[in-house]
């Protein structure tokens, strides 16, 4: 007979585990307290910093390194043309003669004798009493020749007419009218000055989207606002077209009418220079007449650029 042998459930066999691993000793501080172990803690990332905005050297060099060697040639031309002499001042003289005058360019020896300083200063406040005219009717007529048909095509054919004719041309009219060599310079540069800001004004307006002008409809503004809320900013970018125009233009003209009528002024200084035969100071009055200019129209670039709607 065969016997049943049962196991007790104890004798089962069971899934071998693991070893277990006595837990390490708390390390112990001075007083003799446990400190708990501490974990390896993640690297930290390192901080993410913005990239620095590196210097554009090629960009710059492009910027700096064309008007030096233009100025260079300008010199070395020159020096070359006065290597023999002659009644043509050279670079050097020029330069001398030039730091020599605006040692002192503000001296006062009587109502004929002052420095290049009163010169300059003076033609410019003909030019801005000229300009500053030619703007406040200027500008308005450009907003009504471009807003109303018939005032264009009532006045174009008159600007077409006028604008061609030379500044000096309008001289004898200022002399013949105001009786005096003052009013006529500034005469001479409010008809001359006026044009380009009538013509860049008009052709502004005209090109206004005709959508905005239908809005403008339908909400039934007023002229008053149609020109101020719509118009205006719309039309400014050419509006400073015309007005950067004027001034060079008015620039322009205060050197020659003051060659003519006298007093004080860098056009009559030029002319009383070529009367004392001072090549160098004329030399000197040219370089001063086109930096002006210069700055003149930067100055206005800049104005256009800021109220620019392009970007």
């Amino acid at each position: 007979m065969v016997s049943a042998v049962f196991h007790s459930p104890t004798d089962a066999a069971e899934p071998m585990s693991a070893p277990v691993v006595p837990p390490k000793p708390l390390a112990r501080d001075a007083a003799n307290e446990p400190v708990a172990p501490s974990t390896p803690s993640t690297p930290a990332a390192p901080s993410a910093r913005p990239p620095r905005a590196g210097i554009d050297w090629r960009s710059l060099w492009m910027r700096v390194l064309p008007p030096v060697l233009g100025l260079g040639l300008l010199w070395l031309v020159w020096t070359v043309a006065t290597l023999k002499g002659g009644a043509f001042p050279t670079p050097g003289a020029t330069w001398d003669a030039a730091v020599q005058l605006f040692a002192d360019p503000f001296y006062r020896n009587g109502p004929n004798d002052q420095g290049i300083g009163w010169n300059i200063l003076n033609s410019l406040e003909r030019v801005g009493l000229g300009f500053g005219l030619a703007a406040a009717v200027g500008i308005p007529l450009g907003f009504i020749i471009g807003r109303f048909e018939f005032a264009s095509r009532m006045l174009s054919p008159l600007i077409s007419l006028l604008k061609p004719v030379s500044p000096l041309a309008w001289l004898p009219i200022g002399l013949l009218v105001f009786k005096s060599a003052n009013p006529a310079a500034i005469w001479t540069i409010f008809i001359c000055s006026i044009w380009p800001m009538v013509v860049n004004t008009a052709v502004g307006v005209q090109r206004v989207p005709q959508d905005y002008l239908n809005v403008a409809r339908v909400l039934r503004l007023s002229e008053w606002k149609l020109v101020t809320r719509i118009l205006f900013p719309a039309v400014l970018p050419y509006m400073l077209t015309g007005v950067r125009l004027s001034v060079g233009t008015a620039w322009l003209v205060i050197v020659a009418a003051e060659m003519l009528t006298g007093g004080v002024g860098i056009g009559f200084w030029v002319w009383d220079e070529w009367n004392n035969l001072n090549v160098r100071h004329i030399l000197i009055a040219i370089f001063v007449i086109g930096i002006v200019g210069l700055l003149l129209e930067w100055a206005l670039m800049a104005l256009a650029r800021r109220f620019s709607f392009d970007d």
